[in-house]
């Protein structure tokens, strides 16, 4: 009996220590390098997070997060929604996922995720879900200055039992952080900077993706929609902007999506060049990667399974349009150099 009273402790430290080892491990960089979809049960209030307004404070809400390896995360987290548009326009507006910041928590290096859902409960906003997704896809193609994101699958359910439980896709985007990480950077906040007053070559590529994807919801100097980073060993460096919110361009189309009153034109899929006139060998530079990159763009979508053979064949052509363009010298200079937006 007496070795009992060793045997036990150890036993139990032993025991211990096998159910720690079994926890799945999670890093934030291999998150996002994961291509296979997560399948996430999100448990909360729903008719409470529907109805209160975007400023408001986040909610409690358990997460149970299914890994493609049949491990399962079961965790308290906090929900905050964001963006005032989708608020006002579509079912559930976009979610911030914030993890509880406790060291025993697995999901807590993945820090605070934005979520981006579809915009209401229907097969056709999915298909729009799986556009802007893999726009963010193309950009990480083209630069490392650019969000990684990684698909689920949501099931959503409401803790009070009032709100019939739905499912839908969604993704999740790398937090900022983790992008100036991978870059050696620092996110750079609140400084006012005009587009000529960053990087230019990252700059001239964000402005020529921009149109070639049709998207003018976009502003560097009121941070709309864009990040700003600094390189952390570089005293004078110029701030690199990150682009992220793709929703309203042309290559997705979404039937909301509503272009800026004050660019003349009547539909998003109706291009127009946002970016500022810059020298004709670094725009032929940029031109020359997007070249480079054409077939593994075009593989990209057509490789998307999840994406129907319609929406395949629809950004395909706005995007053959696009190669048209940057393929004429003379459109690339009347585009992008003559009738480029000045300082």
């Amino acid at each position: 009996m007496k070795s009992l009273k060793w045997i036990l402790p150890v036993f139990f430290l032993l025991f211990s220590s096998f159910i720690e080892a079994q926890k799945k491990e999670i890093k934030a960089k291999d998150f996002f390098t994961d291509e296979r979809i997560l399948d996430i049960k999100l448990t909360t209030d729903i008719k409470n997070l529907l109805t209160q307004k975007v400023s408001l404070k986040p909610v409690d809400a358990f997460i149970t997060c299914k890994f493609p390896d049949s491990s399962i995360v079961e965790e308290n987290i906090m929900l905050k929604q964001r963006g005032h548009f989708r608020k006002d326009h579509c079912y559930l507006s976009s979610l911030m996922l914030q993890f509880n910041n406790i060291a025993t928590n697995q999901l807590a290096p993945l820090k605070s995720l934005k979520m981006v859902s579809g915009c209401w409960k229907n097969s056709i906003d999915e298909q729009f879900l799986f556009k802007e997704y893999l726009i963010y896809k193309i950009y990480n193609l083209l630069t490392d200055f650019s969000f990684r994101v990684r698909l689920m699958h949501v099931t959503y359910t409401d803790s009070k039992g009032k709100v019939k439980p739905y499912s839908q896709c969604a993704f999740v985007l790398e937090d900022i952080d983790g992008v100036a990480k991978r870059n050696k950077c620092l996110e750079k906040k609140l400084t006012r900077y005009s587009p000529t007053g960053t990087h230019s070559y990252q700059t001239t590529l964000l402005s020529v993706f921009q149109y070639m994807i049709g998207n003018a919801d976009w502003s560097i100097p009121n941070y709309h929609n864009i990040k700003l980073l600094i390189p952390k060993k570089e005293n004078y460096a110029l701030p690199i902007p990150v682009a992220y919110d793709f929703d309203m361009s042309g290559l997705v189309n979404a039937n909301y999506a509503t272009p800026p009153p004050d660019l003349g034109i009547e539909r998003v899929t109706q291009r127009v060049y946002r970016g500022f006139a810059t020298t004709i060998e670094e725009t032929q530079l940029v031109i020359d990667l997007m070249l480079q990159k054409e077939k593994e763009i075009f593989s990209i979508i057509n490789g998307f399974d999840l994406l129907n053979q319609k929406n395949k064949k629809e950004m395909a052509y706005f995007l053959e349009e696009f190669f048209k363009t940057i393929k004429n010298n003379a459109e690339v200079k009347n585009i992008f150099i003559t009738n480029a937006r000045q300082e």
